[in-house]
């Protein structure tokens, strides 16, 4: 048996009413990447928010190296060898990247309330250069980067020689080929180093590559513990869901057909689009059919989605929703297209709102007579939307930032259903969804297409992308590389050979 680093007894964690975790006993080792799985809300970033120091729980001791532990921040517990970098962006805007990396360090880079710049610039540089991401430079400031490139930077600021524990919570939904790559290698460092990890993701396959041991939650309790010699085995995906769902969700997973008919009906059309990071892009979205739109970060493809929407301008060429150009974001809306936003936390819902508010947000005139909102239709329409997308809250009126990862993307999604959207662009749209619910989403977008609703599907994800389009555009060095039409026989392999 492994050395335990960290050790969890009796933990509880209750929300008001709600019960986050129950009576929870929990074992980290050394030299071991502890996985954690279950459903959207099961508990599993509480039990690691805790240990981290974000929030405090309402019961229970923890110990960390043989000694008790209670920290009172995130800065408390990575100071003391426990980090965690978190699924949502956790970098703060109008700084530098050195201001970043080097956050509640400041002092060590100070002198008679001065701070020595140069010298943690250069710090930041040999951090950056160590970590492989060597395109960045401290001097730069921190908002000239999107959101995969920031995750990079809190990986870097997590990790140090003094790092005991590595918390990854749902890190690899946010990072592209290459930023999983050099996370990985850190993961496989820490093991060497007989450090320990632990390891929060819905990627099963992802969870059984990586993990050596795993612990399945539901409903705030641990429901059962898969060691190393029961992964690799044949049936252990299959048990490891019964457990995380409390049912056999079967085999079904994406569309089970390979018809990629559609309508004759065009409506959305980009023309020779250009733009800083696509290069002439035509393509023809037809009523009743999902197109995925995939390829290695920096494609262009995250880009494609904004343009449509109306939220990133066009440097020539034109996008045209049933004969019209789109204008702007609110144009879009108004002439029936929504927009599910990859960075979910700044563009897709409000967080420090209720749930409610964020559902009805796009279909405020749809409900509203004379200026005036009707609450009860308001009501009405978010309660319709949390009980088709089973979004696990106490209220409507409860507040998004309060939400589990998936569940606030369940809420980003609620909303254009709501609105009754027939043409919906979809940028990551099960990013941070556990399995059951994944399944239930494709269901849902598979139905929305025999509605004749209009899929544009931008995903890093090839297995989702091969699994559910009708047409799959991949994408490299800004423009279309190649066109797959939905077939049995394609493969991953076959798609990946035209992004590289």
């Amino acid at each position: 048996m492994s050395e335990v680093v960290l050790e969890i007894m009796g933990m509880s964690k209750n929300f008001g009413p709600v019960v986050a975790l129950k009576d929870v006993a929990l074992k980290i080792c050394r030299g071991q990447v502890h996985g954690l799985v279950g459903e959207n809300g099961s508990g599993k970033s509480t039990i690691t928010s805790i240990a981290a120091g974000m929030q405090p729980a309402t019961s229970g001791e923890m110990l960390f190296m043989g000694k008790p532990w209670k920290p009172a921040s995130m800065i408390e517990a990575q100071h003391n060898g426990l980090s965690m970098i978190l699924q949502e962006a956790n970098t703060i805007p109008g700084c530098t990247v050195a201001e970043n990396l080097f956050a509640g360090k400041e002092n060590e880079y100070s002198r008679f309330g001065f701070v020595n710049n140069r010298k943690m610039n250069a710090d930041a540089d040999a951090l950056l250069d160590r970590f492989g991401i060597s395109y960045m430079r401290g001097k730069d400031p921190i908002d000239q980067y999107g959101f995969e490139d920031r995750k990079l930077i809190e990986i870097a600021r997590a990790v140090n020689e003094d790092t005991e524990i590595l918390i990854v919570d749902e890190t690899t939904t946010a990072l592209s080929m290459e930023g999983r790559d050099i996370l990985y290698k850190i993961v496989e460092d820490m093991v060497k180093r007989d450090k320990a990890v632990i390891f929060i993701s819905h990627d099963m396959d992802e969870i059984m590559e990586k993990c050596t041991i795993l612990t399945v939650l539901r409903d705030g309790e641990i429901r059962g513990t898969v060691t190393s010699e029961e992964i690799g085995q044949l049936n252990s995906i299959g048990m490891i869901r019964q457990l995380m769902v409390g049912r056999d969700i079967g085999n079904k997973f994406y569309r089970s057909d390979y018809d990629p008919s559609c309508s004759d009906e065009v409506v959305l059309e980009f023309t020779n689009v250009s733009g800083p990071n696509v290069k002439d892009f035509s393509l023809k979205l037809h009523k009743g059919e999902i197109v995925g739109i995939g390829g290695l970060s920096g494609c262009g493809m995250h880009d494609i989605g904004r343009m449509a929407f109306g939220m990133e301008e066009i440097d020539r060429g034109s996008i045209k929703c049933r004969g019209k150009e789109v204008e702007s974001a609110k144009d879009a809306v108004e002439k029936g297209i929504g927009y599910i936003s990859k960075n979910r936390d700044t563009e897709a819902v409000i967080l420090q709102g209720p749930i409610e508010n964020n559902i009805v947000l796009p279909s405020l005139k749809d409900i509203s007579k004379a200026g005036f909102v009707s609450p009860k239709k308001r009501k009405q329409l978010a309660d319709e939307q949390i009980k088709l997308l089973k979004i696990k809250c106490n209220k409507s009126r409860q507040w998004v930032n309060t939400l589990s990862g998936g569940n606030k993307q369940k809420v980003s999604f609620a909303k254009w259903i709501a609105k009754g959207s027939d043409i919906v662009i979809m940028d990551c749209p099960t990013r941070g969804v556990d399995i059951g619910v994944k399944q239930s989403m494709y269901s849902l977008i598979d139905q929305m297409k025999h509605e004749g609703k209009a899929i544009l599907m931008i995903s890093e994800e090839m297995s989702e992308l091969i699994g559910m389009s009708d047409r799959l555009i991949v994408m490299k060095d800004f423009k279309i590389s190649k066109e797959f039409i939905r077939s049995a026989e394609l493969s991953e392999a076959d798609v990946i050979e035209y992004m590289i």
